[in-house]
């Protein structure tokens, strides 16, 4: 079976582990990388910036995503983008999946 031409439920590739952070690449190229996340309830990702724009795709639950201080709660369907250079962080404010598309540029 050729994995590359297989349809899968996004939510399914990744589980979650109590109290902690679980991540999956899917791609990781020059151009940019896709990853999903599985964050328990509580758990996050503290304050950082990265070079690259990045978009998160909520695939399951809740979190909230400071960007540059500003608080968004993000929710299951929704996505947000966070900009290049810009101080971002991340909590789970119940379990919550996502998918992370990074585009280096």
């Amino acid at each position: 079976m050729n994995q590359e031409s297989t349809a899968r439920s996004l939510v399914d590739l990744v589980a979650y582990q109590e109290a902690s952070v679980v991540s999956k690449t899917l791609i990781e190229k020059k151009a940019g990388t896709v990853t999903l996340f599985a964050f328990a309830k509580g758990q996050g990702l503290s304050e950082h910036t990265a070079p690259f724009d990045a978009m998160v795709c909520v695939l399951d639950g809740a979190a909230e995503i400071a960007i540059d201080g500003n608080p968004v709660t993000v929710r299951q369907g929704e996505m947000l983008v966070m900009p290049a250079n810009k101080s971002h962080a991340l909590k789970a404010i119940e379990r919550f999946k996502m998918m992370l598309t990074m585009i280096r540029s």
